[in-house]
């Protein structure tokens, strides 16, 4: 019978891309002969002057044999946790090597030719300073996993340093059930908001992870840890306050299921004190942020005393606030008069005590308030007008536009 070869491969996958491959003379059902080959260590593969990422394991591999004992053990003498696999070829750590750590790898493997062992010294990346990431709503509290928002929910990741954008967008990760696309607009080096182009679809599920551990976000600047949440899209609910009408018409899955006489913003503006304040309700598309049975509203907060003749001081029950600088849908009983026929109000949506107290049972945060044909400037992101910009706009927000 006339020699056949037949290639046997062999190698351990996952060591920096490394494979092995060699081809041994096979006749019938046997091997022949060959020169016995000693055992040979393998490490991970590291270029000069460079360091091991943080975020990968420690691996060890043998060709030719198998491993005996490994260690690998940290400045402070500790071992790094790991196991050999079943054939006893690999060796691969339960943890990650972490910032900052001298290893000592020592190995031993048993070979055709007998015992061999190696010993190599790997080191991590030492940082700086650590920079965690924190999932928040446009409400800029944090995000509570398996809790249910409204359709118009952006998320929020915010970083407790100032960051390098493309480097930080590239670790976050959104994903919808079912399949949506969206983008990252950044408001600055510490804040990226993201959302689809259009409102959520109820019962969608949104889940945004950050693989931040061992990634480089700026100059000596690494991620601290990783972090993941995930949420719900509960109903639609639209309610749109129109200044044509004086009419909140509120929507419930296409539905509309009530109708509210409003007095929003009287318009027009004053200086007090240098500053310049607007009376406008802006026009825009605004989402509940939070809602209290009881709020105290105190113009002083804003730059105008409450001693003026626009001043104010008082208690304001069942308060739904849908903007960062303190717009509010609530009820005041003193402008029923006025609601549904002119705006005498500084800015927030005035209804009757009855409306009132039925649009704070209904809302939730992440619901949409659109406020149509007001005057004054547009919405802008910085009250929380993320959904006014145009979805071209938004796109070019993103760091890796």
């Amino acid at each position: 019978m006339g020699l056949r070869r037949r290639q046997i491969l062999t190698g351990i996958m996952g060591l920096g891309g490394l494979f092995v491959a060699s081809s041994v003379p096979y006749r019938g059902n046997g091997l022949l002969p060959r020169a016995s080959r000693p055992a040979a260590i393998v490490f991970p593969p590291v270029a000069a002057g460079r360091e091991l990422s943080p975020r990968q394991l420690g691996r060890v591999g043998v060709l030719n044999g198998t491993l005996t004992s490994v260690s690998w053990i940290d400045e402070t003498g500790r071992a790094l946790p790991g196991a050999l696999s079943a054939d006893r070829r690999a060796w691969i750590s339960s943890e990650p090597l972490g910032y900052g750590h001298t290893y000592t790898a020592s190995v031993v493997a048993n070979g055709e030719t007998g015992h061999v062992d190696a010993t190599a010294v790997f080191t991590t990346v030492r940082p700086d300073r650590l920079t965690s990431v924190s999932f928040r709503s446009n409400n800029l509290l944090d995000i509570q996993d398996g809790e249910t928002y409204g359709i118009g929910l952006v998320l929020v990741a915010h970083f407790d340093e100032a960051i390098d954008r493309a480097a930080a967008e590239r670790t976050l990760r959104v994903t919808t059930e079912p399949p949506v696309p969206g983008a990252w607009y950044w408001l600055d080096d510490h804040n990226a908001h993201w959302r689809p182009e259009n409102y959520h679809t109820p019962g969608t599920r949104i889940t945004v992870a950050a693989n931040l551990f061992g990634t480089r976000l700026g100059d000596g600047l690494y991620g601290q840890d990783d972090q993941r949440v995930s949420v719900v899209i509960g109903p639609s609910h639209i309610a749109i306050a129109d200044d044509n009408t004086k009419h909140i018409e509120v929507f419930e899955n296409g539905n509309l299921i009530r109708t509210m006489p409003t007095s929003m913003g009287r318009g027009g503006t004053a200086v007090v004190g240098g500053r310049v304040l607007s009376f406008w309700t802006h026009p825009g598309v605004y989402t509940v942020l939070d809602k209290n049975s009881v709020v105290s509203m105190d113009s002083s907060s804003y730059g105008l005393p409450v001693n003026s003749g626009l001043g104010y001081r008082e208690l304001i029950k069942n308060a739904v606030r849908i903007s960062h600088d303190g717009i509010y849908l609530h009820e005041l009983a003193a402008t029923v008069w006025a609601q549904g026929y002119t705006n005498v109000s500084h800015g927030c949506l005035n209804l009757s005590p009855a409306d009132a107290a039925w649009f704070f049972d209904f809302a939730n945060p992440g619901d949409v308030v659109e406020v149509r044909n007001t005057g004054g400037d547009p919405l802008d992101i910085g009250q929380g007008g993320d959904w006014t910009i145009l979805w071209p706009d938004w796109q070019r927000g993103s760091a890796l536009a």
